[in-house]
């Protein structure tokens, strides 16, 4: 089953240039960057270099080898290596600063690790139940209804998944049928298209746009027909920093209200919101019942690697959301569930400490990418931040991050991979700041030094 996709923005009117014509499509991003000399960098190249067909014949006296081709289902076969992974390859290979991939270099707080280890310890390390241990799934209720003020069942209505990636897929796939529509906003979050094709949807482009990256309404309601499933949203939005304003989600809430459709929303950097307050669309009046609402530790705690998510829904949407859990992970790690039952516990000066923390790395890096001669864009939430580089001269956002990789040394994230269609993030570019001050400081350095318009 193949992904339709119609965009409502104008045509293309940009003809790339033969350079750029090998990257148009997320597929290929960087792809020809991670070179077939260096194949331990990309596990496709590696694949593509090893006998798939070393044989021994019957007497065993010979070989006989061959390579063919890649093999994979038609719905995935545009969707090779992530950007984020090609990235972080690039970055080791030329030995530059990764301000492209959104993991911390620094590791998350002892009282959440100690709690792991002591589950550990404990002999808390067989299957969990599918749906979580009750510990965790109270722990989550007790949380959501501190964030939201709604009360949830967390026997019913809370799913814990491997992380706010499996929630996002379980979600699709559970309750999302071939043909189906669902409007996303671009740039997104790249799993979202890749899953939206294993189910078989039809995705419908909304495209938010700089400075202020504000949900064009009047498009949307353009956009949503009779065969709309649902709409996407990503509140704080990651790549852009954007957050959803009340104004936005009202209008959106009224929407799926009228037309019948569900929202899937991704809130997992809800608690970097800086300069305005984060609100869960479920929260609004006649939601609860069409929502659902993915988060997980990682961005909060600084633990990317545990891999710990959930999904909050109403029962007749849960069962769709726990049936594809079901047969994707099943259950998830055991203690580092009861730890992050632990960590949903913290005191609230513990996110009070942590949105000082990053608003302070925040200011160190936007100051210094205005200070090289970036244009950058606001960044209200999430640890990203966006800039346009065409000040610097380079045709693309593609061919500006190669540059950047291999002659400054700093990691950047081309914004068109994001994007359905390329031209729309051409000219964008995405740092992260979830790194240590230092870090952060060097990579500015690096910048002012070798950066040159």
């Amino acid at each position: 089953m193949q992904v339709h996709c119609t965009c409502t923005h104008p045509p293309m009117r940009f003809a790339p240039s033969s350079s750029f014509s090998k990257f148009i499509g997320f597929s290929k991003h960087f792809h020809t960057l991670i070179a077939p000399s260096s194949p331990k960098l990309s596990p496709f190249v590696l694949a593509a270099t090893m006998s798939t067909d070393t044989l021994p014949t019957q007497n065993h006296t010979t070989a006989t080898t061959t390579q063919r081709p890649l093999q994979v289902a038609k719905r995935l076969e545009k969707f090779k290596t992530t950007i984020f992974t090609q990235m972080s390859s690039l970055a080791i290979k030329h030995g530059a600063i990764n301000l492209g991939q959104g993991f911390p270099n620094f590791d998350g707080p002892d009282f959440v690790k100690e709690a792991a280890i002591q589950a550990i310890r404990d002999g808390k390390n067989q299957y969990a139940r599918g749906h979580g241990i009750p510990d965790l799934n109270l722990a989550i209720a007790e949380r959501f209804k501190k964030d939201s003020g709604l009360v949830v069942d967390p026997e019913k209505e809370v799913t814990v998944t491997c992380g706010c990636t499996e929630a996002i897929a379980a979600t699709i796939l559970g309750l999302i049928n071939p043909g189906d529509e669902v409007i996303v906003f671009a740039p997104f979050y790249d799993s979202y298209e890749a899953t939206l094709s294993m189910a078989g949807a039809n995705i419908k482009c909304i495209t938010l746009r700089p400075p202020e990256f504000a949900v064009p309404i009047e498009e949307l309601k353009s956009a949503v027909s009779k065969n709309t499933r649902a709409i996407m949203i990503n509140t704080p939005h990651n790549p852009t920093g954007k957050m959803f304003t009340r104004e936005e989600l009202d209008s959106i809430a009224s929407l799926c209200i009228e037309n019948d459709v569900l929202v899937f929303s991704d809130e997992v950097y809800d608690k970097l919101a800086f300069d305005m307050e984060h609100i869960s669309p479920t929260s609004l009046p006649g939601m609860f019942e069409r929502t659902v609402t993915m988060n997980s530790l990682g961005k909060t705690f600084s633990l990317t690697g545990w891999k710990i998510g959930w999904a909050i829904a109403p029962p007749h949407l849960t069962w769709g959301v726990r049936q594809a859990h079901s047969f994707l992970t099943f259950a998830n790690s055991t203690p580092m569930q009861w730890a992050t039952a632990e960590a949903l516990r913290a005191p609230e000066s513990y996110y009070v400490e942590l949105k000082r923390d990053y608003m302070e790395k925040r200011a160190i890096l936007v100051e210094g990418l205005e200070s090289v001669g970036f244009k950058v864009f606001p960044s209200r939430g999430t640890y990203f931040v966006v800039v346009d580089h065409t000040p610097f001269g380079l045709e693309n956002d593609v061919a500006f991050c190669e540059y950047l990789i291999k002659e400054v040394g700093v990691v950047a994230i081309p914004v068109s991979a994001f994007c359905l269609d390329p031209e729309d993030g051409k000219n964008l570019v995405r740092f992260t700041f979830c790194k240590d001050e230092g870090t952060l400081k060097a990579a500015v350095k690096r910048m002012k030094e070798k950066l040159r318009k």
